[in-house]
């Protein structure tokens, strides 16, 4: 049989294929288990395999490359346009097909067991930092309940509800104040649980040069240059400061037809975890800039360019436009190895 490539739907269980010899014509279809799968491959000679970039896909990924059989990970929202008629594992798996046959799809890079160990870091860091919110917020509305008011701020609220729960002429009943100590203290658990966590990506961070060269630029800091490195393995990848910026969901969205030409809000396809980095550092570095020319003291020229687009439109569109900005810097410092190096502004004329 003179079969090239093989799609393969992946599950956590069930694994299904189809077969395609060189001119992609379908010549089998396996329904395999996961001990079934791995089988499969050491008696067969395949040159291609195409899946999903979902999860586990990167482990195959990485388990095939080990085998010498190239792989190719296609993003799942373009493959679901090659699905025909009914959704079964059997019609994704010819999606696949037809999907690697289109050269304007670009694949997915198979990440390595570093980068996804620095992803599942930040995942725990977030899965904790939602708890603490939580549980914060759960506090609150148990002091507000009772004519108890708390300040605004997780330092300061905290504070400020353990000093209800330790006064007995708070107004707090005795029956909750067992609960709601408690709870202040998984509050401190996890907060002593993050600060660690923050460690380990601050102690990795210090042994990768380009964790250094994105440091490097204003507003990004540990969070998005651990993060970008975690979801990017080369920034070479990406052709252009643009294509990285559209990666990240934070470039405009498109509606043209003729000679018209319209850019609309941006488009939010793709890494909501780094684009939300990216967007809070982009809205402190505004907030910075902001008081600096208030105070009357120098801006540099990135900053200068944010307070002039602000000044044109509104305060969120000029952070989604200096986060745009950002992600493109960043890829340009990573792709050349080297520090960001902030420019005066230009002198305005007339003042």
């Amino acid at each position: 049989m003179n079969a090239t490539t093989v799609a393969v739907d992946l599950a956590k269980n069930v694994f299904q294929l189809a077969v395609a010899d060189a001119s992609w014509r379908v010549l089998e279809r396996h329904r395999l288990t996961r001990g079934q799968f791995e089988r499969w491959f050491a008696n067969r000679e395949v040159n291609l395999v195409v899946m999903e970039a979902c999860g586990s896909a990167h482990h195959w990924g990485r388990w095939l490359r080990s085998r010498g059989i190239a792989v190719r990970l296609l993003p799942a929202h373009y493959v679901r346009a090659y699905v025909k008629r009914n959704k079964t594992d059997a019609a994704d798996a010819v999606a696949l097909l037809e999907a690697c046959r289109a050269a304007d799809i670009r694949p997915v890079a198979v990440k390595s067991v570093e980068q996804q160990a620095l992803q599942a870091l930040h995942r725990t860091r977030c899965a904790w930092m939602r708890t603490r919110t939580s549980r914060i917020n759960t506090l609150r509305g148990f002091c507000r309940e009772f004519g108890l008011v708390v300040p605004e701020g997780a330092v300061r609220g905290i504070a400020q509800i353990a000093r209800f729960i330790a006064d007995e002429r708070s107004g707090l009943p005795a029956l909750l104040r067992g609960p709601m100590r408690l709870m202040l203290e998984e509050i401190r658990l996890l907060e002593a649980r993050i600060g660690s966590l923050e460690q380990e990506l601050a102690a990795l961070a210090k042994e990768s040069p380009a964790c250094g060269f994105l440091t490097s630029v204003p507003g990004i800091g540990l969070m998005t240059s651990t993060a970008m490195l975690a979801a990017v393995g080369d920034p070479k990848s990406f052709d252009s400061g643009r294509r990285y910026a559209s990666f990240l969901g934070i470039t405009p969205r498109e509606f043209s037809s003729g000679e018209k030409r319209y850019l609309g809000r941006i488009s939010k396809r793709g890494d909501r975890y780094i684009r939300m980095l990216l967007t809070h550092g982009a809205r402190s570095l505004l907030h910075s800039a902001t008081v600096a020319r208030r105070a009357g003291r120098p801006v540099d020229r990135l900053k200068a360019w944010a307070l002039a687009v602000q000044a044109r439109t509104n305060h969120n569109k000029a952070t989604c436009a200096l986060a745009n900005k950002l992600a493109r810097i960043a890829w340009a410092v990573w792709t050349k190895n080297e520090n960001y190096r902030a420019e005066p502004a230009p002198a305005i004329i007339g003042n």
